[in-house]
């Protein structure tokens, strides 16, 4: 349902107490018997609410403890690399973790600016380090980024990322979560703490910023958008990236106006999201109505999330772009426009992104790499330069260097909104133009997400599903062609999808909340698709009520 005031201006009651906030990530001290309080890795780390005793200092401490012991299991001894969004908790988290790193002698890199750090910055960061080290050095790094992302300000979040640069797989977290725990309810007995000052005093600087935004034009043709005078708005949502933007636009010589820079805990500036929460979500058009009310004053402008992992693309043919429709742009565009990629790069989606992309690729005589839900599938690929460009259906992808080699391991949202404007520049359309140019070449899709209500003992089952389960064998009046349990290009989904001819579905369960996502598109129209998301809905409650 929408509230009725998304994409209004945010109210005074409607902002977090960020006073009260930092009272409980200090005081509030979890029950890890509690499943709610224990700590617990999703597919972008811990996140949660000092607030609901789900993200305090309590749960940092036992994580990093946990995070230094998993890279010395792993033969890890190199520095680690750290960085924090804007988000009120990431500041004690922060500090919280570089107490912990400093008395288990981690060498740990902290901005030299003492600013904010985007996570492909941290990704970036890791792989310019290991680059040229042998998989089992033990001068490798690796790295820690304080963000729950797009999540609301009264959230925290906390995400390793191994020497691949990418975030840590389920072997990983697994690991981590559980020895935190223990440690946790050992009554942090076996975590090592120096005190705050003696932890800054160690650590080591690293100058993110520079060396990142320096490096751009290895992976984005910023030449280009110079001499097209591409004029640029980017707006960071009050997140990570505020100073990269201006620093981007000083050093490139672009006409870019970092639209609003203003970095305030409490996101007093947002519009509120579609259910009337602030949410530095930069692919929802309520979330970005400020800079949609502007987007004839640029000729591209862009937003990011708060760890800058996220990109939002505004036209002023079109506005707010799809996610989906500018990845399949996007792809299009690079498989052409990159000519030392790998002639056998693939082309990598999750599959719950749209079937656009699949046929985008197969014109391209492209190979598909089609996985589960989560960044970290990419990350081998992107690494041996097997996969050119790896997307998610959230706004979350990042493509290799000119010469074909690695960039990031991780989502980077600052160079997706980059390419948006090299797109242009390059071509002389946009990239909402040429998505026009892709509904005609292979029709229009509707696609839609929405939720339905699952307890913990249905999700669980919902995770479990095997394909044999699925009895059905039509889908909104098409046949089913397919029903799978796990990605073609391996990895169990942890839900299923289901697929005819001209549409499809996918169920998952929520990681943090009690719900199932249901994902579907139609190249019928509209009306089918509904019929798509209630066949689905029907489908997976009969097979979660068995």
């Amino acid at each position: 349902m929408m509230h009725p005031r998304a994409g209004q201006k945010a109210l005074e009651e409607d902002l977090v107490d960020v006073d009260a906030l930092l009272d409980a990530y200090h005081d509030n001290h979890p029950d890890p018997a509690d499943p709610d309080q224990a700590v617990a890795f999703g597919t972008s780390g811990h996140r949660g609410s000092s607030l609901d005793v789900a993200f305090n200092e309590d749960h940092i401490a036992a994580t990093t403890q946990a995070i230094v012991e998993y890279r010395a299991a792993q033969g890890i001894r190199g520095p680690l690399f750290i960085g924090r969004d804007t988000h009120a908790l990431s500041r004690p988290a922060f500090d919280t973790a570089l107490e912990v790193l400093a008395a288990n002698d981690v060498a740990a890199q902290v901005d030299s600016l003492d600013g904010f750090t985007p996570t492909p910055a941290i990704s970036h960061a890791i792989l310019t380090h290991n680059r040229g080290r042998s998989a089992n050095s033990p001068g490798r790094a690796d790295g820690i980024v304080v963000t729950p992302s797009h999540n609301p300000p009264r959230d925290g979040g906390f995400k390793y990322n191994p020497p691949h640069g990418g975030p840590a797989d389920t072997d990983a977290t697994s690991w981590i979560a559980d020895r935190a725990n223990e440690l946790l309810a050992a009554g942090l007995r076996g975590v090592r703490r120096h005190g705050r000052q003696k932890a800054l005093q160690d650590a080591e600087r690293y100058d993110y910023l520079h060396t990142y935004v320096q490096d751009l034009s290895s992976v984005i043709d910023i030449e280009a958008i110079r001499r097209a005078g591409v004029r640029i708005g980017a707006d960071p949502l009050g997140g990570a990236a505020v100073d990269y933007w201006a620093e981007i636009g000083e050093m490139h010589d672009l006409d870019l106006t970092v639209v609003n820079p203003e970095v305030d805990p409490q996101w007093s500036f947002m519009t509120l999201d579609r259910d009337g929460k602030i949410r530095m979500d930069c692919s929802s058009p309520w979330a970005m109505a400020s800079l949609l009310e502007k987007r004839d004053e640029y000729d591209i402008a862009t937003g990011n999330d708060a760890d800058a992992d996220r990109h939002g693309i505004v036209t002023p043919d079109a506005g707010l772009m799809n996610p989906n429709h500018y990845l399949a742009t996007a792809i299009r565009y690079l498989f052409a426009h990159r000519p030392h990629w790998p002639s056998t790069a693939k082309v990598g989606k999750t599959l719950v992104s749209s079937s656009l992309i699949d046929r985008v690729v197969s014109s391209l005589g492209r190979e598909l790499y089609e996985v589960p839900v989560g960044f970290k599938w990419f990350v081998p690929g992107l690494i041996d330069s097997s996969v050119g460009f790896g997307g998610e259906e959230s706004a979350g992808a990042s493509f290799l260097r000119h010469d074909g080699s690695v960039w990031t391991t991780d989502k980077d949202g600052i160079i997706l909104a980059l390419l948006a404007s090299e797109i242009l520049a390059v071509t002389g359309r946009s990239p909402s133009t040429l998505h026009a140019e892709l509904v005609e070449e292979f029709g229009t899709s509707a696609y839609a997400r929405m939720d339905a209500p699952a307890s913990r003992e249905q999700k669980a089952k919902l995770k479990a599903l095997s394909a044999d389960q699925v009895s059905a064998t039509q889908l909104a009046g098409e046949p089913i062609t397919s029903a799978i349990t796990e990605a073609p290009a391996g990895g169990v989904i942890g839900g299923l999808k289901v697929s005819t001819e001209s549409a499809w579905f996918a169920a998952r369960p929520s990681g943090t909340e009690d719900i199932y996502k249901i994902y579907a598109e139609s190249f019928q129209g509209e009306e089918h698709l509904g019929q798509v998301q209630d066949a689905a809905k029907a489908l997976v409650d009969e097979v979660l009520a068995d």
